[in-house]
């Protein structure tokens, strides 16, 4: 029995020219290989933007067939490895070691830096002044706030955004097309909906959904994500705002029944759609998103979520009495 390789991994692009989006950071990134050269970098961005895939293609770009892990390349994931004990002996050992004659020098790739204690991190700065000339590092992260000063100073910082409706559009239709998946349109709208700008995510419920039918529908991909449709979002809210406690209330037992959501998800969901709701004044979305904080806070503090979003609801319909 053969076991099916995750489609991410399947379909990851190997090298810079094959990169989804980023055009931009892609050109200055193209430019270190053709020089042979490049500093310490960060790269910083929302998950599934392709930060690693950025990482990785760049290495394998710059060492060609030199790319030996844990020779002339390593990949540690800093969530697992965050201590001050391992930047002090495995990333140290590597970084000191001697570099092959046939390679300009070793790249080491921490993924989600930004999890590294801060002691890790000032450990992490002093090998990274001590052995520049035998080894560069690409610190990836999503909040690159979350890196010391000394170590964001001695590196060059990109950005990555979240990618676009077309980008996401095109490589998932490549992807269905090698995979023979049939595609309705509505369900490829409400998968680039529910991926929100991640395209390492669409893919991932790409491959669910055509595990469950061949032909991807809107149904079916708000059932395999478990995200609400955003009309019924709006229809929700809409009921609460115009005073129809139980109504709304009906709706959102709902939700919960058959979506298993947890109420911060459907929290972010409602904040999400609240932007396009042209049926409600402005006035009162800034007042809705007030309301949407303060219920997200108690959640996070570990309140009950059956009376946080019940009392969510009461709110939304007495927010025009007075």
């Amino acid at each position: 029995m053969t076991i099916e390789q995750p489609w991410t991994e399947k379909y990851r692009p190997r090298h810079l020219k094959d990169v989804v989006g980023q055009s931009k950071i892609v050109e200055r990134l193209t430019q270190f290989v053709e020089d042979k050269s490049m500093p310490h970098l960060i790269f910083a961005g929302p998950a599934g933007t392709g930060k690693t895939t950025s990482a990785l293609a760049l290495t394998r770009d710059i060492l060609e067939r030199n790319m030996k892990y844990n020779q002339t390349f390593l990949e540690l994931n800093a969530s697992d490895a965050r201590g001050i004990d391992v930047i002090r002996t495995m990333v140290k050992d590597f970084a000191k070691s001697v570099v092959p004659s046939d390679v300009p020098f070793k790249i080491l790739i921490l993924d989600e830096a930004d999890n590294m204690t801060s002691a890790a991190q000032q450990a992490l700065r002093r090998t990274m002044e001590n052995y520049t000339h035998t080894c560069r590092m690409i610190l990836i992260c999503n909040y690159s706030n979350k890196i010391i000063l000394p170590i964001q100073s001695r590196c060059a910082v990109f950005r990555f955004a979240p990618l676009d409706e077309d980008e996401i559009k095109n490589r998932i239709k490549m992807i269905a097309k090698e995979e023979d998946v049939e595609f309705k349109e509505d369900g490829l709208k409400a998968l680039i909906y529910v991926s929100n700008g991640d395209l390492r995510r669409a893919v991932n419920y790409l491959q669910a959904c055509s595990t469950v039918s061949g032909a991807i529908t809107e149904e079916l991909v708000y059932k395999i994500t478990g995200k609400i449709h955003p009309d019924e979002i709006r229809q929700m809210v809409n009921q609460a705002v115009e005073g129809k406690l139980m109504k709304s209330k009906e709706m959102l037992d709902a939700f919960i029944s058959e979506y298993g959501l947890s109420a911060r998800n459907l929290v972010a969901q409602i904040h999400s759609e609240l932007y396009y709701m042209d049926t409600i004044p402005e006035v009162d979305k800034v007042k809705i998103i007030r309301i949407l904080s303060q219920i997200d806070y108690r959640l996070s503090q570990g309140a009950t979520e059956k009376i946080q979003l019940n009392a969510l609801l009461a709110k939304l319909c007495l927010l025009n009495t007075n």
